[in-house]
């Protein structure tokens, strides 16, 4: 575990963190300072605690709103993975059916060749 110092609201506070963490928590503290004396520029005065209080809150409404969106996302990526796992499906149905069709295709011209071979092989010598 390791300790650093932060400083919110014009007040230091120790603060324990994992290692290699002491950066993230310095800056999320700075974050969250900056938030107060936004606030305190906006309504001045208003007491420590309040102010706090509603840094807090900004950021929790921040927090929310971001969560929403991440889950709206989450729910449009699924359904375009839905949408790939249809086209992916409907291309291989097609190259299927194309296989097919060419396979069928090759096959009757192999008949016609057959067929055109024994009546020229088999019908009247010109010459």
């Amino acid at each position: 575990m390791s300790h650093i110092n932060v400083t919110i609201n014009g007040r230091q506070y120790r603060m324990a963190c994992e290692e290699g963490q002491e950066v993230r928590l310095l800056k999320l503290a700075e974050s969250l300072e900056s938030r107060v004396e936004e606030l305190r520029g906006k309504f001045g005065e208003i007491g420590d605690a309040r102010l706090t209080v509603m840094a807090a809150l900004t950021v929790c409404d921040e927090l929310l709103d971001a969560n929403q969106r991440m889950h709206a996302l989450e729910g449009e990526l699924e359904n375009l993975r839905s949408v790939r796992v249809a086209a992916t499906d409907r291309a291989r149905t097609t190259q299927i059916a194309v296989a097919n069709a060419l396979n069928a295709a090759a096959d009757r011209i192999e008949k016609t060749t057959q067929v055109l071979n024994r009546t020229i092989g088999g019908g009247v010598a010109i010459g």
